[in-house]
């Protein structure tokens, strides 16, 4: 430790303090919601959770790799595309299990090729759909969750007064603001599920639009419809 600087005058213990502090006031806040409040925190935590893991998870890169389709190419016209690769394309990523579904089946003609792409875009599109629901009924759930705690609170302000047999203006005031913190919070908890629950869902659709493309490409020239040469694409 430096000579004159205490152990309670570094940047830590002034931050220190400034965080429990705004902790404290956010418990304050949960407290006078009422125990309506503890079903909408947990919606909130499960919202963010659900929010980070479809980022991280419907990234085009891990997705739809915009080179993957030049690669397979360069291994079909290299005659290195066998059952060890079919594999190891179908693991790569879900363009890949896509891709690796029609390969699989590309001997058998270009319909059976295209329902087998079918069945394979149907699992992925299924997989890339997780949680989205769940979100979605946060995203509904969470204001009406809000709305209801207010109602329990109204009526027991009313109630209370009504046993007391008198009431004045702050207190009938200071009620009514603690029974609205439960719409307040409902609908922090609802606004941002509502814009990442459709962020999402589009960018399910643009990755759907992208797969659809590279299936029909590799469909195309795998059985003789259309010339391409990917392996410009296929260089990494």
């Amino acid at each position: 430790m430096r000579p004159g600087r205490s152990a309670g005058t570094g940047p830590y213990a002034r931050v220190a303090p400034l965080f429990f502090r705004g902790f404290t006031t956010v418990w304050e806040l949960v407290k006078a919601g009422g125990w309506m409040m503890l079903p909408i925190l947990l919606s909130s935590i499960a919202a963010m959770a659900i929010v980070a893991e479809r980022l991280w998870t419907l990234r085009k890169s891990r997705v739809a790799p915009p080179q993957l389709l030049g690669q397979v190419w360069k291994q079909i016209k290299g005659k290195k595309m066998n059952s060890q690769a079919l594999k190891d394309l179908r693991a790569s990523s879900p363009l890949g299990e896509i891709l690796a579904a029609g390969l699989a089946n590309s001997k058998h003609g270009r319909e059976i090729m295209k329902e087998c792409i079918e069945e394979a875009a149907s699992r992925v599109i299924h997989e890339l759909e997780r949680y989205l629901n769940a979100l979605g009924t946060i995203a509904a759930m969470a204001p009406l969750l809000g709305l209801l705690g207010t109602v329990f609170g109204m009526i027991q302000i009313f109630s209370a007064f009504m046993g007391d047999g008198m009431a004045n203006a702050p207190m009938l005031a200071g009620g009514i603001s603690k029974a609205l913190i439960t719409t307040a919070s409902g609908l922090i908890v609802a606004i941002p599920a509502v814009f990442f629950h459709r962020y999402l869902l589009r960018r399910v659709d643009e990755l759907v639009i992208a797969m659809e493309q590279e299936a029909i490409k590799l469909v195309e020239v795998t059985q003789g419809d259309r010339e391409v040469d990917f392996a410009e694409e296929g260089k990494a």
